[in-house]
Order: structure tokens, then sequence, then C-alpha cells
């Protein structure tokens, strides 16, 4: 059973950063972490869910939204199965409940992939920017 924990999040102000962290277990001989697609995904109230930065560790640089290019970081930690999203000058229009997904059984990363292609989920850690 893949199992995905997400924390860091938190309430900052405008310009201000956070840092999430997303613990992954329960991967099989035949899967390992960095040879799948995994990232983080974000909603907010009454939106639908969007990706924001996915990555392959060991195929697939790092593919970001466009309204978190430049600020963002994904980076994953292969010895520790942990996948990090820095998030620096965060925005108000940030906000949301963060979730960390991988596909498990897919190889490919791209901006195509729509939330319904990851199989598994963490439970998300909430971000709240002020003004």
């Amino acid at each position: 059973q893949v199992q995905l924990m997400e924390s860091g999040g938190g309430s900052v102000q405008a310009g201000g950063s956070l840092r999430l962290s997303c613990v992954v277990s329960g991967y099989t001989n035949r899967r390992s972490f960095a040879r799948t697609c995994i990232g983080w995904f974000r909603q907010a109230p009454g939106k639908e869910r969007e990706a924001v930065a996915t990555i392959n560790p060991e195929n697939t640089p790092p593919i970001y939204s466009d309204s978190v290019k430049g600020r963002f970081t994904i980076s994953p930690h292969n010895a520790e199965n942990t996948l990090s999203l820095q998030l620096n000058q965060l925005k108000p229009e940030d906000t949301g409940m963060y979730y960390c997904a991988t596909r498990y059984d897919g190889l490919f990363c791209g901006p195509q992939l729509s939330p319904a292609d990851y199989a598994y989920w963490g439970q998300g850690t909430q971000v709240t920017v002020s003004a």
C-alpha cells in the first residue's frame, strides 16, 4: 500500500516562504521513488485541483505551472523517498490545500496529464497567504 504524508503548510504574509515535504512509503521492488512521476498539486476553494510541479527524478526535469514558475522549486530526495516543494514570494492566490501525488505505474510526466492520472494521494496540507 503506497502512502504519502505531507507536512509544512501554514499561514504567511504575501512575499513570505514555506517549505512543504512529502514522505512516500510502500513502493515495491517493481517500482521505486526515483523512477515514477510524482508531484505537487493544489486546490483552492471552489476551484479544480491543478498541478503545481511534477517530476520523474530519473527521467524528466521539473515541470512547473506558469503561475509558480520562478517562485517554487520541487526537489526529490531519493534516498529518503521524500519530495519537497520550496514556495517563495508567496501571493494570496497561492492559497489552497496542497497535495502530493504519485502515478506509481506511470513513468511519463507531462503538462498534459490530469490529476486523474495520479494513482495515490496524500491527505494534503493547507497553505494560506494573506495580503
